[in-house]
Formats: structure tokens, C-alpha cells, sequence
């Protein structure tokens, strides 16, 4: 009989306090998290970026007590609606002040490497040399540690004018491409931001995005404006199974 898999649950983007679109993001978050728990007992958490939507005190406190019934050990990262120094203070995550939210945790059967792309005060991403030295070191202190790199801003082109203006320049995308064909143990990169579900690939490895708790985004390759659309919110599960990662996209109940 196979065990049961290790689960690692990707939610995203819950914008906690946002008001400007239909839905209330807190019960959004909390309508995920009690979908996470119909699965059962899960291995980890990881929420990828734009926790809050002002990033007050008040909002990250509320995210930690929307998350608190999940009952696993909980990883976040900054999105371009964070702040570093708050998400710092408030989930106790290492480095200080303003400086770039980057680290990695063994997850048991999993690692994960977590990369800030954020540019603060702004909606589009980067990968200064900076930050991609500081991952290229990493992924080397671990080379047999199959591993997840998680960051908000896909490193890849969606198609859609809208949200490839708010995404990673070309050269960066390019930069973290020759960066992970380096390191064979990367399995999957993960992002958000785009709201909503996206395969891809760079340097070899499956991009995943997953969807927002909070709303979706309507896919349009022509639109220059975001548009949104009443689409089902969702998250990621990504399940290790007889040494293999299986990564599935599951709708908020």
C-alpha cells in the first residue's frame, strides 16, 4: 500500500483589506484554508506574496489568525503589495529591515528555497545580480535536497499585455534561467501575482502559478488594463509521491 504523500499547500494572494474588487478577501483566505483542511492533514504551508493589501500591522495580524487552523508549519513571501520589514515582524523570517526577503527551509522531503523579486513601492519585478548570486549559492550548499523555488512574479512571459508589463524584465527571466540549469535538484519553480493558474517553463523546470484567494484574473491577449472576472478562487498542492513531485491546482470549495 503507498503512504500518504508529503503535501506542501500553496495559497496566494490574498490581499487581506483590499477593497477594490466584489468579495470580501478575508473571507476569501478563510474560505481556502477550510478547503485545505478537507484534504486532511498537510505537511506545509506556503503563501506566495501579497499577504496584505496595505501592509498594515492589522492586516498581517489577520492573516495569521485566518491561517492559525491549518495546524502546519506556515512559509510566506513578499509580494509587491508587502513590506519586508513588516513580513519580518510579523512571521519572524530572517535578514533585517529592508533588505530582500530570501531563504531556505528542508521541508523533510522537500526544500524550499524562497527568491524576492519584488521591487518595493512598485508592481513589476526584478532579479538583480545580487539576488541571483545569493540563489545560485544556495542551490549549491543543497545539490542531492529536491527543492522548490518560490518567489511572487513568474519568471516568464503569460501572453497577456496586462500582466507582462507588471512582470520580471527579459534579462532577469534569462539571468534565473542560466541559474537553474546549473542546479539539476530544482524540480519546480512556483509563483503568483497573475491570479490565477499558469503552466510554463525556464532553464529546463516547470513554472507553476496558482490562483488568488482573494479574485481572479480574465485571460486576455489583447487587453492593456487588468480585468477581472468571477472565476472560482483556488491553490496549489504540491505532493511528493514515491519520490516524485505531483503538483495540482485544487478550487476553493
Amino acid at each position: 500500500m503507498m503512504s500518504r504523500p508529503f503535501l506542501l499547500v500553496q495559497l496566494s494572494d490574498p490581499h487581506i483589506g483590499a477593497e477594490w474588487a466584489e468579495g470580501d478577501p478575508v473571507a476569501g483566505l478563510a474560505a481556502a484554508v477550510a478547503s485545505v483542511r478537507a484534504l486532511g492533514a498537510i505537511d506545509a504551508v506556503l503563501v506566495s506574496g501579497d499577504l496584505a493589501d496595505h501592509a498594515t500591522d492589522e492586516e498581517y495580524e489577520g492573516v495569521k489568525e485566518l491561517l492559525a487552523p491549518l495546524d502546519a508549519p506556515v512559509h510566506v513571501l513578499g509580494g509587491n503589495h508587502d513590506d519586508r520589514g513588516a513580513l519580518r515582524r510579523h512571521f519572524g523570517l530572517p535578514g533585517s529591515g529592508a533588505e530582500p526577503v530570501q531563504y531556505s527551509v528542508a521541508l523533510g522531503l522537500l526544500r524550499l528555497v524562497v527568491l524576492d523579486t519584488t521591487r518595493p513601492g512598485e508592481d513589476p519585478g526584478a532579479l538583480d545580480a545580487g539576488r541571483l548570486a545569493w540563489l545560485d549559492a544556495e542551490l549549491a550548499a543543497a545539490p542531492d535536497s529536491p527543492t522548490i523555488v518560490a518567489m511572487h512574479h513568474p519568471p516568464v512571459l503569460t501572453g497577456a499585455p496586462a500582466w507582462d508589463e507588471l512582470g520580471l524584465p527579459r534579462d532577469d527571466r534569462l539571468a534565473l534561467g542560466d541559474v537553474l540549469r546549473r542546479h539539476p535538484q530544482v524540480l519546480r519553480l512556483v509563483a503568483g501575482h497573475v491570479h490565477r493558474a499558469m503552466t510554463a517553463e525556464l532553464g529546463g523546470r516547470p513554472v507553476l502559478t496558482v490562483p488568488s484567494t482573494y479574485v481572479q484574473a480574465r485571460l486576455s491577449f489583447d487587453a492593456r488594463e487588468l480585468e477581472l472576472t468571477p472565476e472560482p478562487a483556488g491553490f496549489g498542492v504540491h505532493a511528493v509521491v514515491d519520490g516524485a513531485l505531483t503538483s495540482h491546482v485544487e478550487p476553493v470549495r
